[in-house]
Formats: structure tokens, sequence, C-alpha cells
């Protein structure tokens, strides 16, 4: 029991050792600061301070006795503590706040704008009674316009940054013109009531050497936005860049790809470098650029940006185009509920397309070349009878090889590594019954 009655003293009068404020006051306009387990006191003016236990021995954290016996002293910056009897109290330190004398001029680069300021950047610095060394970083904010790219375009948008004053502050790129307005010790000064200090420069068009951009893909929209089609990845919206080659059954993707670099009046020059694999194919040196994807298989589209002075890194993207593929149903229901109601096959990524349909004693009843479309099931405007119809599709994917031809219902073409009777990738040579019904009401 009494082991514990002797920490909660301890503890007590080590709390009471750190409750400077009961002991010391300020005698005039100043401010207090925590830094850990240091406190600060920062002065508007003249550093006075009075002790509120009467008088008192005042000394340096260094162990030097500054005046002894006073209740009130003027002492320089610096860490002090004070010592009544044979109590000596917490320390403290003491300083006045900076003159108002910073000023920078800006610096911009390709990846960065830096900040060189002149006048007094120092922290608040001490030495505790241990000798260790503390010290209170001053704050400071940076205020510009940047570029932000905001979905459609590059727009000015307010940048506000917190940051510890220094000898140089790093900011981002700046793409634009742009007024810097720096400010410092706005915390101290607005709690001692003193004048805001900031400086503020320009920095012109002119200066501007950095760029920037936001590269973006718009795929051909394939028919009406909303159509219903029998064609597998087809594109949907403009952002789409998986898809199959077929565009409107022309067979190949067109995408178009927009740089939208920063605005600037420094000359910006362009590299298009597209891949299939690691293969390049194709080059551009255009600011926006429109490209046919007329093959299956993985893409890599890299833009390069740059001025006479910056290289940007590289962007790319992805562009995935798939391989063919045709398949065809056995069965359509024509009676007008808005389900399956002609017969249509399910493809992608076909260059050459042409169906037959004949009825059961051989004669040609439809045929058409769109894959995107079909049968109705009516011939000359008339609803066909019920029944097996006999259809022959032949279709050339754009994975075929470039003279592959058709022979019979097998497939092939000109190449000494394929024997004429093998089915050649990409080729389709197909028949058999597609069965009409219609269901009852």
């Amino acid at each position: 029991m009494k082991r514990l009655i002797y920490i909660v003293f301890l503890m007590l009068a080590v709390a009471s050792a750190y409750a400077l404020p009961m002991n010391v006051e300020c005698v005039g306009k100043a401010t207090q600061v925590i830094n850990g387990n240091d406190t600060l006191f920062i002065f508007k003016d003249n550093i006075e301070l009075k002790s509120k236990l009467g008088v008192v021995d005042w000394y340096r954290t260094d162990g030097t006795l500054e005046a002894s016996g006073q209740e009130q002293i003027a002492p320089d910056e610096g860490g002090y503590y004070i010592v009544q009897g044979t109590t000596q109290y917490s320390p403290f330190y003491v300083f006045r706040c900076p003159a108002a004398d910073i000023d920078f001029k800006a610096a911009p680069s390709c990846t960065a704008t830096t900040l060189h300021l002149t006048g007094n950047v120092s922290a608040f610095n001490y030495i505790r009674k241990d000798g260790s060394a503390g010290s209170y970083a001053r704050a400071c904010s940076v205020d510009y316009n940047a570029l932000a790219w905001n979905g459609e375009e590059w727009t000015d948008s307010a940048v506000h940054t917190d940051m510890r004053l220094a000898r140089t502050l790093n900011l981002p790129a700046i793409y634009g013109g742009t007024d810097i307005k720096l400010c410092y010790d706005t915390e101290i000064r607005t709690k001692l009531e003193a004048d805001s200090t900031c400086a503020e420069i320009t920095l012109r068009d002119s200066d501007i050497i950095a760029v920037n951009y936001h590269l973006e893909s718009l795929a051909t929209i394939r028919g009406e936005k909303g159509e219903k089609s029998n064609e597998l990845n087809r594109p949907t919206d403009q952002k789409c860049i998986t898809a199959s080659t077929s565009d409107d059954y022309s067979g190949a993707l067109e995408v178009a790809f927009y740089s939208n670099p920063t605005p600037s009046i420094h000359p910006i020059f362009y590299r298009w470098s597209i891949y299939k694999s690691s293969e390049l194919i194709a080059t551009r040196n255009d600011r926006d650029i429109r490209y046919e994807f007329s093959e299956p298989g993985m893409y890599r589209v890299v833009c390069y940006v740059n001025s006479a002075a910056c290289t940007l890194d590289s962007s790319e993207m992805k562009v995935n185009i798939s391989e063919s593929y045709l398949r065809v149903p056995n069965v359509f229901t024509p009676d007008g509920n808005g389900k399956n109601d002609e017969f249509r096959v399910s493809y992608r990524s076909l260059r050459e397309f042409h169906c037959w349909v004949y009825n059961r004693w051989g004669k040609l009843v439809y045929q058409w070349t769109d894959p995107s479309r079909g049968w109705d099931g009516t011939i000359n405007g008339r609803r066909a009878a019920e029944g097996a119809y006999y259809y022959v599709i032949r279709a050339m994917g754009t994975d075929a090889p470039k003279h592959a031809k058709y022979v019979g219902l097998k497939a092939t073409y000109n190449s000494r590594k394929r024997k004429s009777d093998e089915s050649v990738v990409g080729v389709y040579q197909l028949s058999g019954d597609i069965n009409l019904l219609r269901r009852k009401k």
C-alpha cells in the first residue's frame, strides 16, 4: 500500500513539474506552442516573463544563472527554467515572432516547380536541459492554379498546399501561367494578432516548359446505340476497345486515339507506336490518330509526348481484338414476340459472309451477306411454312490466312504447310437444318 501511495505521489510531482503555465506567465502579447513534451512561447515583440511563484531564480537550460531573486525578467531567445528553494520547475523556450522578410523565385522544370526562398526560414531551435536539441518547424502554405483534367478538357484548378518552411519548396509540375502565393507563420501571427506575411509572384506562360497529356480512345459504335445485335464483343459505347474487328461488317475495328495535351505556347511533338505483341506495326506523328485493327490479337498503343525541353514517359493503352467466331442455331420462332424471331448466326470478327436458305425441294428461298442480319421467316412477303429448311454458309474471319479460299465444305489456302483437305482457322463452310416453328397464341 505504501509503495502504491509513493508511486501516485511521484506521478503527481512529475505532472506538476510540467504544468508550466501555472508557474510562469508571459508579459505582453504571446502565444503558446506545444512541441511534443516541450512548451514554447512566441512573443509578438519583446520577450518578458513573470513568475507566478513570486521571487525565483532564472536559469538557462545549459545551467547558466540568468537572474537571481527576481519575479520578472526580459531574456533573450532560448531555453529557461526557474528554481525556488530546492525545487526546479520544468523548462520552457521563448522566441520572437520572425520578421516578414521572406521572398522567393520559381524555377519550373519538366517534372516539378521549385520555389527558392530568401530571408529567414529557420525553425525555432533550442537546447534542452539534458543537452539534446529540439526544433519546431515553421509552417507555410502555397496557393496557385493548376491544370486538371475534368474528363473532357484541361481546366484551372485551385491548389492549396501546406508544408514546412524551408529554403527550397517543391511543387508538382505547373503547366500554365499562374500567380503563386506563399504565406508563412500564418497560424502564429493570427494568434498574435499580427499582420499576415505573404509573398507573391507571377509565373508566365513563357516560363512554363512542362507538358502533360491525357490519353483517350474512342471506338466506332456499330449501328444505333442500343440496337440489338448478334455480334459478340460488339462495342456498345465509344470507350470500348475490347471487341471483335467487324465494324458494321467492314472487316475492321476503327479506334480513334487522342493525346489531349495541356495547352502550351511551346511546340509539342508526338510519336505513336502501335505494337502487335512485341512487333512494331505502325508509327504516327500526329497529335491524334485513327487506326483500323483488322486482325485479332493483343495490341499496345504507345504515345510519347514531348516539348523542346521535356520528354514525358510513355503512356499506353491496350486493345484486345478477339478471334473470329461463327455459330448457327438449329431453330427460330418468327411469332412476333421479340424473342428469336429471326434466323441469325452468332459471330465476331468476320470479313466475309454469305448464307443461303433452301426449302425441302432445294429451292432457294432467301439469302443475305450481312451477318448482323437474318431471315425473318417470310418468302416474298408471305409467311413461310413451318418445318425444316436447309442452309449453306460460307464465311471468312479476319484471322483467316491471307490467301485462304473455299473448297467444297472444306477450306484450304495456298500454302505448302497445309494439305488441301485440312480445315483452316478463320474459314467457315457450314451446312445443316434450321427449323422454323411458330408458337400457338
